[in-house]
């Protein structure tokens, strides 16, 4: 199926262009989109588990270990927006390309890394090849797939990719270090994105570029800051403690950097994010609702990796498998509340995932810290379950507030909102997991319930009830 901009035939309806309209969509554009997207995740797990090896090869210091694991992630984060905003300049699938060959290229740095400081670098390169991956992803399947659902169906595969990626990360890696060694968990990456490029050339049609549209440096500078702040001292929260000055100090300079940001999105002429955007009820709470899922499903990921490491004696292998429950769930999740969106809007389902997630993570609560593994399935499959039923409509409802100029500053936003959740809920379990092993577990699975029902009430108030028609191009 093309995508091309221009319509083509004539006025009979067994025009080119009505085949074109009652064929079903191709997958190819998904599955390119998917590839990137499950690199670019995969990346944020797969590294926990070779790190240790990592550093023993290579002599590196702690130091020089976390910033192998996290100056990815502070990349990735704090670029987001300034991606989406070069998507929407010079189009989504120029851009989302360019990523794809900065990731691949990136990574083969990594695999072939002679020391710590190369690898960091590289490692750094790597996070903006995702930085400009993932806002244009969002934006090419809205645009591959307009009929709502064909473009809910796409929405909801996207999302398993992201539970999918990050749970299978550590059994992935685990595989790879135990068989092959530390550089082939970047060797990886280099088919897929070989692959990813060729099928976003060939069945992705070009996206519309607005090159009148300047780009704001000095707030995309004020985001970056903002976020690297921010997620910075959220990583290190769950390491030195919230109380540490160098956490405290990271969290304070990020408000002065937040605020510069707003206020240079008043005055500039042409903003990277209107603030009417954020303003938007349906935009601002999918965003919100997005941070909060996040901060449940990968809070609890972390904690119960951590825990069943440390705690239970299960090797990185076992890890993977024995957190499969969850990862299991999300695929089939997506696909079903897909279908469901059709019917009953977006609404329904983001409330009531929402609600199964909280009802999961209330459980594992309920259970304890050292309830019996097979009693903690049924929470984690319910938590993974409703996490990605949600995720399809708050996905669509975010992406279908946005007018088309800023498809790709809405993906990004919601991304970023995503990635800071994460990092809390990362800090988060940490930390409960240094003050008390013993209850930190139970602690943390708890406030990740809050979480999810302080998502499911937002999305009351602001997603649509209706099954939203796509905006105009």
């Amino acid at each position: 199926m093309a995508f091309a901009e221009s319509a083509g035939g004539g006025g009979s309806t067994s025009s080119p262009e009505s085949a074109r309209k009652s064929a079903p969509p191709s997958p190819a554009p998904l599955l390119a989109v998917c590839a990137g997207y499950f690199m670019v995740i995969l990346d944020v797990t797969v590294i926990n588990v070779a790190v240790p090896v990592i550093g023993r090869e290579l002599s590196t210091s702690l130091t020089g270990m976390q910033w192998i694991t996290n100056g990815y992630t502070l990349v990735f984060a704090g670029f987001l927006l300034t991606g989406g905003a070069l998507g929407d300049r010079w189009g989504n699938r120029r851009v989302f390309c360019s990523g794809v060959v900065v990731f691949t290229v990136a990574s083969a740095a990594c695999a072939l890394a002679p020391g710590t400081a190369f690898l960091v670098a590289a490692r750094l390169v790597e996070g903006l090849g995702a930085a400009l991956i993932v806002p244009g992803s969002l934006a090419l399947l809205q645009q591959a797939y307009p009929a709502p659902a064909a473009r809910s169906r796409a929405f909801g595969l996207w999302g398993s990719m992201a539970g999918i990626a990050a749970a299978a990360g550590p059994l992935l890696g685990g595989l790879l270090v135990a068989v092959a060694g530390w550089r082939w968990v970047f060797l990886v990456n280099l088919p897929v994105g070989a692959v990813c490029l060729l099928l976003t050339w060939r069945h992705v049609g070009r996206s519309p570029r607005r090159a009148d549209r300047a780009m704001d440096w000095p707030a995309q500078c004020a985001v970056v800051a903002t976020v690297a702040l921010l997620t910075g001292a959220l990583n290190e929260a769950g390491r030195r403690g919230w109380s540490d000055p160098a956490v405290l100090a990271g969290l304070g300079l990020a408000v002065p950097a937040a605020a510069s940001f707003v206020l240079r999105e008043r005055l500039a002429r042409s903003p990277a994010l209107p603030l009417s955007l954020l303003r938007s009820r349906t935009m601002g709470g999918g965003a919100v609702i997005g941070l909060l899922f996040n901060f449940g499903f990968y809070g609890m990921v972390f904690t119960a990796s951590l825990e069943f490491q440390r705690q239970r004696g299960f090797s990185a292998l076992e890890t993977g498998l024995a957190l499969f429950p969850a990862v299991a769930m999300t695929m089939f999740a997506s696909v079903l509340s897909a279908r469901l969106a059709r019917r009953t809007g977006d609404r329904p389902l983001v409330v009531s995932g929402m609600l199964l997630a909280a009802l999961g993570l209330a459980g594992w609560a309920a259970a304890g810290s050292h309830a019996a593994y097979p009693l903690l399935v049924a929470p984690m499959m319910a938590a993974g379950f409703g996490t990605s039923f949600a995720l399809t409509g708050s996905t669509a409802t975010v992406m279908g507030a946005a007018p088309p100029a800023y498809s790709g500053a809405a993906s990004a936003l919601f991304n970023t909102t995503r990635q800071i959740g994460s990092a809390t809920g990362v800090a988060l379990g940490g930390s409960l997991l240094a003050t008390d092993p013993a209850t930190g577990v139970r602690t943390g699975m708890a406030i990740g319930a809050l979480a999810y029902l302080t998502a499911a009430g937002i999305a009351w108030r602001c997603v649509p009830a209706k099954p939203r028609e796509p905006r105009a191009r």
